[in-house]
């Protein structure tokens, strides 16, 4: 019996890529969420409550990306392209600045 989630279609699914992306987004938006709500004028209720929001949307976005639409793994197989990395790359650095700017 295969307990592997299903996508749409009722094939099989790899679930790893949902839970790694999952969890690392829920964890960012708990980390890093009521830390910045603070540096906001926020109380701390309401940045959690910002940040669990934050952390559903991530959870479903992730779910609905990799498993919901998701194909199996076989046919899954393709290779990174190294410009798109490098400009997802910078663009993350260049979120990741701005959101520091509050901080300082």
């Amino acid at each position: 019996m295969d307990r592997r989630p299903r996508n749409r279609d009722g094939r099989p699914v790899d679930p790893v890529p949902f839970v790694v992306v999952a969890g690392i987004g829920a964890m960012l938006a708990f980390s890093l969420g009521p830390l910045y709500g603070l540096a906001y004028g926020l109380s701390l209720r309401t940045a959690l409550t910002v940040s669990a929001a934050a952390a559903v949307a991530i959870v479903g976005g992730a779910y609905q990306q990799f498993v919901r639409h998701g194909t199996p793994a076989a046919a899954d197989v393709r290779r990174a392209d190294a410009d798109r990395l490098c400009y997802l790359a910078l663009a993350l650095g260049a979120i990741l600045l701005g959101l520091s700017i509050p901080l300082l």
